[in-house]
């Protein structure tokens, strides 16, 4: 077994990351959509599970501050992926939806991350594949608390 310490860790975990983003990046081109970072299409991906969410609600959700969340919202504004809808019961909570383009760029990028989960799994039997995604939730997790 190959000798393990902290920073060979960190390392690893920053190499199979620059890995995802070099498939996905790759993937977006194939499919001819626009070139966003992966913290765009984890908005998109959580904006639609629901029908609309605040910018609190997506910085937990995609464990980003609120300011790095706006600037995020922003883009995918200009791009015409999401809108915002201020509340009718409180004009201070603004919401964020996706638009008709959003919903589609999820469409599309659907079997991009199908193929993304196959390759980050290739080779792996169903028990190993449970057992490495609770190892790395275990890990996630130590930095929340």
């Amino acid at each position: 077994m190959e000798h393990m310490d902290s920073s060979s860790l960190v390392s690893l975990i920053s190499n199979i990351h620059t890995a995802a983003s070099d498939f996905l990046e790759e993937k977006l081109k194939e499919y001819g959509l626009p070139d966003m970072v992966s913290s765009h299409g984890f908005i998109l991906y959580r904006l639609s599970l629901a029908e609309r969410l605040t910018m609190g609600e997506l910085a937990q959700l995609v464990n980003r501050n609120k300011s790095t969340v706006t600037v995020l919202i922003r883009k995918l504004e200009a791009a015409g992926f999401v809108e915002r809808e201020v509340s009718e019961k409180d004009s201070r909570v603004v919401y964020i939806k996706l638009t008709p383009q959003g919903r589609e760029y999820n469409d599309k990028t659907k079997d991009i991350s199908r193929q993304l989960i196959e390759r980050c799994y290739q080779g792996f039997s169903p028990e190993e594949r449970q057992t490495t995604f609770a190892l790395l939730k275990r890990i996630f997790n130590n930095f929340k608390n």
